[in-house]
């Protein structure tokens, strides 16, 4: 048999859905499971969108579109993501893709070169994309720790530390994925303070959540003075408009989007006609229905915070944005005798039917800050109290 590439055999994967997939198989052998571990909404598009894609169907709008996307929706994204982070953005500087996880990777092989030792910054705990593209790129990956003392920010003078002449790239991700910790303006200064002394430093800005915060309000880097240029402003119609099926993202940078455009054209081609234009639909259409929705992911994030601060051993702070919580787990794995998070959710799983991540899927566990869980409460608030109900009766019972 042939061999594969380095590259093939190095490449991560996204933890959430191997353990989706472990989840479905207990499922269909009969196991009674409530899972956490999909982020992502589980209401329907709203019906204006669904019938805008409709219409296109019907309409024709089967065939291909400009690599960078119809004009119509560059324009619509350019407008609602300039309006939401208080900044200039033109339709030439947006590129519509399939999804903003594409985007990763084209922003990583634009900046840095293959094997050249050129360094990428991200966050951990983060998305696991982030470290696995870095490496599939040629690149080396530099992690930068977000601490729970911090609210999940992380300390400006280790991000200072961990810049040198071949860092090309900070990703940035506010609202986060896991810990769904807002990034505050004060964070934003100091981070924009480190980076004017190092302007060979490109910044991804991971932004798919932006319209999803409860607390305090986004900030985004590229509203800061000089930020803008060097910085890539990621966002998407995935979890706003619960579209994640659709796969439309979108990103803006001036001196990025025609090179942008030329990696689409050298792999998917273009984003799906039919998408787009439901996707423009979701931009320029009534926003109640994703205001709704966000206002459910608050009532659900209020209650998931209440009801896992009364686990034994169970510490959780509130998430700023997203759909995410974090609970420190530490004194639950001492309490049941599980070495870390990670045998603490098999556990969880097989034990008490209740399927979540540990913090080892989003990257190396970082020393001092104690053992997480990952919980998506993208779910109803039924699911919330029956999971947690299950998590607690559990832990109590399996109390040493």
């Amino acid at each position: 048999m042939p061999a594969l590439s380095r590259r093939a055999a190095s490449l991560g994967t996204e933890n959430a859905f191997v353990v989706l997939a472990e989840v479905n198989q207990l499922i269909r052998s009969g196991k009674d499971i409530v899972s956490f571990c999909i982020g992502q909404p589980d209401f329907p598009t709203p019906v204006h969108i669904q019938d805008a894609a409709v219409e296109a169907i019907r309409g024709g709008r089967h065939g291909y579109t400009p690599s960078a996307g119809i004009d119509e929706l560059r324009a619509a994204a350019a407008a609602s993501m300039a309006k939401l982070r208080g900044i200039d953005i033109a339709p030439e500087d947006v590129v519509v893709g399939a999804g903003a996880k594409p985007f990763i990777a084209y922003a990583i092989a634009s900046t840095t070169d293959y094997g050249a030792g050129d360094e990428v910054i991200f966050p951990v705990p983060g998305f696991p994309i982030y470290e696995s593209q870095i490496v599939a790129h040629g690149a080396v990956p530099v992690a930068l720790s977000l601490r729970e003392s911090r609210a999940f920010a992380f300390d400006p003078d280790e991000l200072a530390a961990r810049i040198t002449p071949r860092t090309k790239l900070l990703i940035l991700n506010s609202p986060q994925n896991p810990t769904g910790g807002l990034l505050a303006r004060r964070d934003l200064d100091a981070i924009a303070a480190v980076l004017a002394k190092h302007p060979q430093v490109w910044v991804y800005a991971d932004e798919i959540y932006s319209k999803l915060v409860y607390d305090g309000e986004f900030v985004s880097i590229a509203s800061l003075a000089g930020m803008q240029e060097r910085t890539i402003v990621s966002d998407g119609a995935s979890k706003t408009y619960a579209m994640t099926g659709w796969r439309i993202g979108f990103t803006a940078n001036r001196t990025l989007a025609p090179v942008f455009t030329r990696w689409i054209t050298n792999t998917e081609s273009c984003a799906s006609q039919i998408s787009q234009w439901a996707a423009l639909a979701a931009l320029t259409g009534p926003q109640d229905e994703a205001e709704k929705m966000r206002a459910r992911f608050r009532v659900r994030r209020d209650l998931i915070v209440q009801l896992l601060n009364d686990v034994p051993g169970f510490r959780c702070a509130s998430p700023g944005g997203a759909f995410y919580a974090w609970p420190n787990v530490t004194e639950a794995c001492a309490r049941i005798g599980a070495k870390d998070s990670e045998e603490l959710r098999k556990r969880l799983l097989h034990e008490a039917g209740v399927a979540v991540l540990a913090d080892i899927h989003f990257g190396p566990r970082i020393e001092g800050e104690g053992q997480h869980i990952r919980f998506s409460y993208a779910t109803s608030e039924a699911a919330i109290e029956a999971g947690v109900a299950r998590i607690a009766d559990f832990i109590r019972k399996a109390t040493r």
